[in-house]
């Protein structure tokens, strides 16, 4: 039927008729598998410029992370410089071993040694230990200067040189004296008032 129908229908008109129904395939075509391709395509490409966007905020944030990590490890390094020279907390034990220390290199007897009381100054403490001591007088002197060349900050006061003796055709001398090294404040401690006075308000 469909046969005898088109035999009737003009040549040029079937011509017509067939582009049509390969226009309208292809249309089919397009809309049912070529477009939701595409679309599929276009999304993979947009997927994979977010991922390497992202990407490259990642290899960002790494290097400002290392470079972050080196920062710290740096401060580190200085606060355990400082803490050498200036510690926190007052340490009569490391205080009392870097004397004993120096006395040892200098070649003086450290007799006897008293720890005495902080005193606080306004952002740090003074850290008093009494100490006696016997040798020559250059050893003396090699232990003053080796006092002051601690990594701790270190200094003797009230030094007081007694009992010169001869031995072995040098002269051998008692001093007694107040090393005194030094500790950081906190901040707590550094805000809070002297003994005897009063906070004003603002």
């Amino acid at each position: 039927m469909a046969e005898s129908v088109l035999s009737k229908v003009p040549g040029p008109a079937r011509i017509a008729i067939s582009v049509g129904m390969l226009v309208l395939g292809g249309l089919a075509y397009y809309v049912v598998f070529y477009s939701d391709i595409a679309g599929k395509i276009e999304a993979e490409i947009a997927k994979r410029s977010q991922l390497e966007a992202d990407l490259k905020k990642a290899k960002t944030a790494e290097v400002a992370y290392q470079k972050d990590l080196e920062e710290l490890a740096r401060r580190r390094e200085r606060e355990r410089e400082l803490n050498k020279i200036l510690p926190e907390t007052t340490e009569y034990p490391a205080f009392l071993a870097s004397v004993q220390s120096v006395a040892n290199m200098a070649g003086v007897q450290l007799s006897a040694w008293t720890p005495e009381a902080e005193v606080k100054e306004k952002y740090y403490a003074k850290v008093p230990m009494r100490v006696e001591l016997s040798g020559r007088f250059h050893q003396i002197a090699k232990f003053f200067f080796g006092i002051g060349q601690n990594d701790r900050i270190m200094n003797m006061e009230n030094i007081a040189i007694s009992k010169p003796t001869l031995v072995d055709r040098d002269i051998v001398v008692s001093v007694s004296g107040l090393a005194t090294a030094f500790r950081a404040l906190s901040e707590k401690e550094s805000a809070a008032p002297e003994p005897g006075q009063t906070r004003r308000g603002g």
